[in-house]
Formats: structure tokens, C-alpha cells, sequence
């Protein structure tokens, strides 16, 4: 069905590892619907609910489609090895577990998290004896990969260049920087993104409604559906959790509605429409407060957009714009801080990246502030639509193509590094606009100082330096 391959449940709860197994009764074989558990125990919603083969994927449509390597792997049984990358609960270990129930290769996994280069070499040993007496081959997947040392992953090397396994890694790291060169080289990298919210309801639906889910046994009402789909933040695993859990507080047949929800997974549902209203006021106040440099109130407002399912990479971009428009030359570094937490949004992800977005709330918040570099901007634009853009002075014009002296382009041009301060008196703007000053200093923060460094540069360009 989905992408729900990790959601911080403790390991074992719904992925327990098993030294190598194939699909039950050959190759495209699903398992029964309501497996028990240890103890006899109903497994979880999210392991009923996992997809049996690849058209039970929701989500992921760029990677599954005819002649993807995904489909080259389970339908053709081809060769090869792959490196998935996502997030959380994007679907790594999911797409794993599909190739282990249809394929008829071996399948074998391990957790980088608990396993080491032992049990590593072990592994490939017995794939290529097993390739060696019977031909039939094995799938090694490898989840977390990039918790693997350098040297643990070197071990892997052998097995995916003379293709004794086919290699499945899953990373939620930038395998670019987490995984060695030579492992990445020889692997396909697909990357996954997470479910979009008509994915999610796909899979509520299915869950709700399938034999192997709830099979009818409860409801859900509008309300409820739009905040477990907030709650799950493209993650399904946990949106199947969360259902589950508000399942067993209902009767047979009832309704679940968002009270009943908030109760039965502790999370208040934040009244909030990311295509609204709410949208706009709240980043509208997030702006205004860290513009106002009141700390605690832009910290709620991320709080409530975070816990809203709202999309972090339009947080961080918010944080961008308003680094320099808010703050600019006051704190030049506001503008490095917001910049890189937008890259931790894109490489980490939430719920950790709210720590990066949270440092950037703070800095810019108490940062010194000035406008001065949008107004500077937008004053040089008004001037240019306006019609204020004259001819460039002749000698600021390109002189470096044949024929360009003869018409006067570059002559008396004086370079700046051969005068005293690498500033010397000349004139570089349009004669339409020559003397306007666009950029005006406030006295706040690191800004103070280039009031007086542009007030020299100005005297010297203007040729009043002398007279000062």
C-alpha cells in the first residue's frame, strides 16, 4: 500500500529481522491478511495494511512505473543494486518487504543499527554458495546504511561488484555524504519523497475499509481524516498507528471524530487549513513577530505551523526573505543562519529539522533590525520602471571586442585598484539617475559601520572627499 517504513517504533514492533527468508509458496505469494503475533497477538494495523506487491504502493508513481528499476528487479528478476533515500516513512523498508514476498530470490536482512561486519560477511558467504550450488540468487537489504562505518561498508563492496547479491541499502541521510563513493558508484539511487495528502487518504480509506484493516468497524468523520493526515506529515506507518490507536476507543461501528482523536493519540488538533485563512494570518503574525523581535511569540507560531503539518520548506523559505528584508546589513549573518537551516529542512527533515528552524527563529528574532536593503531594491526598481534608465557611460561600456575603441567604448575608464583605497572619482551610474542614493544605512547593529565606510566611498566617488 504505502510508505511507512520508519516511524521511531521501537525495533522489532513491526519489522522483526529475520536471517533470510523467501516469499511463502514461491514468488508472488501475500501473506495471510491478519497474521498473529508473538503471544498470539493481532499484528498492527501497519503491518496488516503493508502492500503485498508493488500496484498496492501508494505514492512513489516516479519509481514504480513500466521499465523503472523497481519494476526491473521484482518483475524481471534483473540484477542490480539500489540505494533508497528518503525520509522517514517514505517507504525505503516497504519497497524492501514487497521485493522479498514476490521475488523468488533469497532474501535477507539487515539492520545497520544492530548488525556489524560479521554477520555482513556471513551473509554474502552463504549467498555465493547459494549462487554457486543452485544459481538462485539473493536480495541483501541493509536498512539504515549509513549508520555503517567506512569499513563496514567496504565489506559490501565484493558482493555488489561481482553482483554475488543484489543490494538494497535505505538511508534517510544524504547518501552523498553518508555512503562511500565506491558503494554509491555501483547502485542505482532512487529517492523517495513523502505521501502527499491524497496519498495518505488512499491508504486511510483502504485501512477503514479492507478485510485485513478494520474491515468496517469504525468511522472516520471529515474533521478527524483532515488532522490524522496533519498528524501523519506524509508518513503513513503513522497515520495507520494513530487510526488504530483512535479505533479502539470507539464502539463497534462508531464514528471517530477529531475529539476522539486528540484523546487517543494526546495531540491537540491545531485549528489551522494550509490553503486558508489560518495559513496566511499565522505566517503573517510568525513574520510580524520575529519583525517585531518578540522571540517567544515567533516560537509559538512556528510551534503551530509545525504541529499543523505545515510544510517546512516554506517556513525556511519565509525565514530566507525575511533574513534580508528585515534584517539585512544589521547582522549579515542572519541571512547564513536562515539559509542553512532551509538545507537541514532539505537534508534532515522533520521533527529534528525544527530544531534548525527554531535556532533560525531565535537569531533573527533577536538579530539588530534594518530594512534598509529592501527599501534600497525596490527604490532602484521604481526608478527603472519609471523610465530612469539612461545610457551607460561610455567609458563603463565593454571594450574588449575589436572595433570597440574606435567608437569610444572604455575610453577613460580609470581602474579602481590602481588608486588609493581602490575607490577613485568617477562616475558609474546612468546621467538619469547619477546621484541617487538607494541605500540608506540605519545606525543598527553591524550597519552602524557601513554608514561611515559608504559616506568616504561617496566623497571620494562625488569628488567631495577634499572638502569634507
Amino acid at each position: 500500500m504505502t510508505s511507512w517504513a520508519e516511524s521511531g517504533e521501537p525495533e522489532g514492533l513491526f519489522d522483526a529481522p529475520a536471517p533470510a527468508r523467501t516469499a511463502p509458496g514461491g514468488a508472488g505469494s501475500p501473506p495471510s491478511p491478519a497474521v498473529s503475533g508473538a503471544g498470539g497477538a493481532e499484528q498492527p494495523l501497519a503491518v496488516r495494511m503493508r502492500p503485498r506487491s508493488l500496484d498496492e504502493v501508494v505514492g512513489q508513481g516516479h519509481l514504480l512505473g513500466p521499465g523503472t528499476p523497481i519494476r526491473q528487479l521484482v518483475d524481471r528478476d534483473v540484477p542490480m543494486s539500489l540505494v533508497l533515500w528518503g525520509p522517514p516513512g517514505t517507504g525505503k523498508t516497504t519497497l524492501a518487504t514487497v521485493v522479498s514476498l514476490v521475488t523468488s530470490r533469497r532474501f535477507v536482512e539487515i539492520s545497520a543499527v544492530s548488525d556489524g561486519v560479521k554477520r555482513v560477511r556471513a551473509e554474502i558467504d552463504l549467498a555465493r554458495r547459494e549462487l554457486g550450488m543452485t544459481g538462485r540468487q539473493t536480495v541483501l537489504f541493509v536498512d539504515e546504511v549509513h549508520r555503517f562505518n567506512k569499513a563496514q561498508q567496504d565489506a559490501l563492496l565484493p558482493a555488489v561488484e561481482n553482483r554475488w547479491v543484489s543490494f538494497i541499502g535505505a538511508t534517510t541521510e544524504n547518501p552523498f555524504f553518508s555512503v562511500i563513493s565506491p558503494l554509491l558508484s555501483r547502485s542505482l539511487l532512487l529517492t523517495l519523497e513523502p505521501l502527499g495528502d491524497d496519498d495518505l487518504r488512499e491508504v486511510i480509506h483502504r485501512a477503514l475499509a479492507e478485510e485485513r484493516g478494520l474491515d468496517g468497524a469504525a468511522g472516520l468523520d471529515p474533521a478527524a481524516e483532515d488532522h490524522l493526515i496533519r498528524l501523519a506529515g506524509g508518513d503513513a506507518r503513522r497515520a495507520l498507528t494513530y487510526l488504530e490507536a483512535a479505533s479502539l476507543v470507539v464502539d463497534d461501528g462508531g464514528v471517530i471524530d477529531a475529539d476522539v482523536l486528540e484523546k487517543a493519540v494526546d495531540r491537540a488538533a491545531v485549528r489551522y487549513d494550509r490553503e486558508g485563512d489560518q495559513h496566511y494570518d499565522v505566517i503573517s503574525a510568525f513574520i510580524k513577530s520575529i519583525r517585531g523581535s518578540d522571540v517567544d511569540a515567533a516560537l509559538h507560531y512556528l510551534a503551530r505551523m509545525i504541529e499543523a503539518g505545515e510544510d517546512a520548506r516554506f517556513i525556511a523559505r519565509r525565514l530566507i526573505v525575511h533574513a534580508s528584508e528585515d534584517v539585512g546589513m544589521a547582522d549579515p549573518t542572519a541571512l547564513q543562519t536562515a539559509v542553512a537551516a532551509a538545507q537541514a529542512v532539505e537534508f534532515v527533515g522533520l521533527p529534528e529539522a525544527r530544531i534548525n528552524l527554531a535556532q533560525a527563529v531565535i537569531h533573527l528574532s533577536l538579530a539588530p533590525k534594518s530594512n534598509a536593503v529592501i527599501t534600497a531594491v525596490d527604490g532602484a526598481l521604481g526608478d527603472v520602471r519609471k523610465g530612469l534608465a539612461g545610457a551607460v557611460p561610455g567609458h563603463l561600456r565593454d571594450a574588449h571586442y575589436k572595433g570597440a575603441a574606435k567608437i569610444g567604448h572604455g575610453e577613460g575608464y580609470k581602474y579602481a585598484h590602481n588608486h588609493p583605497g581602490g575607490v577613485v572619482r568617477q562616475q558609474y551610474a546612468p546621467d538619469s539617475v547619477d546621484g541617487r542614493e538607494y541605500y540608506r544605512p540605519t545606525r543598527h547593529g553591524a550597519e552602524s559601520r557601513f554608514t561611515e565606510v559608504l559616506a568616504r566611498i561617496r566623497s571620494v566617488l562625488r569628488g567631495t572627499a577634499d572638502r569634507r
